[in-house]
């Protein structure tokens, strides 16, 4: 049997071509991010992209976050598909931002329990749904509607990726996944939805050492897992300074 573990993010990501979708699992901050991955893309230059994630990255949290920002800062991406693609202060627009109201990429926006419906449809094999959320919005522009229950509804179509950037706590040989706190936002969806999942874990284990009543995502979901590296720039935002209990009298400085 093939190995699944890779010995480096940048191993992990070189077959990804232009024109690639790709997941990234993402919910406004840094738990359950893959941060790794998402840096050899970045670094591996892929063009014509279009990202399906949560936000568009950097929406400006009042602490240092590295994410998928970056990617659009490099014009990687041609389109994104996303629930909150804007910064949450008008004054500090994110490079996503303005490159959506100069015309230069892609927007479709999706209510966020939408997008996560979408996905776990996709994951599913169901190809559309209906559903009340966005009826009557600027949401329902050009979606086909239909009256259940007295109440209007949209159709809305699954959505699969090429590939998924995922974060999991600890993986076995077989690609079997278990999450820890946060990581349980995006992650576990996204793992069934794509042709690729490439998984950044903190630990990989023999098969067996994981209980079987912990694991979420069955490893038949992963192709490719990266064992995490706490390497010299590991990110910012996971730096022990960033949440040590702040001194008495003190606030913490985000």
């Amino acid at each position: 049997m093939v190995s699944k573990i890779f010995k480096s993010f940048d191993e992990a990501v070189a077959d990804i071509k232009d024109g690639a979708t790709i997941m990234i699992a993402c919910f406004a901050g840094p738990g359950g991010f893959p941060y790794f991955l998402v840096k050899a893309l970045a670094k591996h230059g892929a063009k014509d992209l279009t990202v399906i994630s949560n936000t568009a990255g950097g929406i400006g949290l009042t602490f240092d976050f590295d994410d998928h920002k970056i990617l659009f800062e490099n014009r990687q991406v041609r389109k994104v598909i996303a629930s909150f693609p804007f910064s949450v202060s008008p004054s500090k627009p994110t490079c996503a931002e303005k490159q959506i109201i100069a015309g230069e990429l892609e927007l479709e926006l999706v209510p966020q329990g939408t997008l996560v419906e979408r996905i776990r449809a996709g994951g599913a094999g169901m190809p559309a749904f209906y559903t009340p959320t966005g009826a009557g919005t600027i949401v329902a522009e050009g979606k086909e509607e239909r009256i259940f229950g007295g109440r209007p509804c949209l159709l809305e179509h699954a959505l699969r990726a090429d590939y998924a950037f995922i974060r999991a706590y600890k993986a076995d040989k077989l690609g079997n996944l278990i999450y820890r706190g946060t990581q349980r936002h995006l992650n576990p969806a996204m793992a069934t939805a794509a042709d690729i999942v490439i998984a950044e874990v903190d630990e990989i284990v023999a098969v067996g050492r994981l209980d079987p009543e912990a694991i979420i995502t069955p490893g038949i979901f992963v192709k490719r897992i990266v064992r995490l590296a706490h390497e010299p720039d590991f990110p910012r935002h996971l730096n022990k300074s960033f949440w040590a209990k702040p001194k008495k009298g003190q606030r913490r400085k985000r």
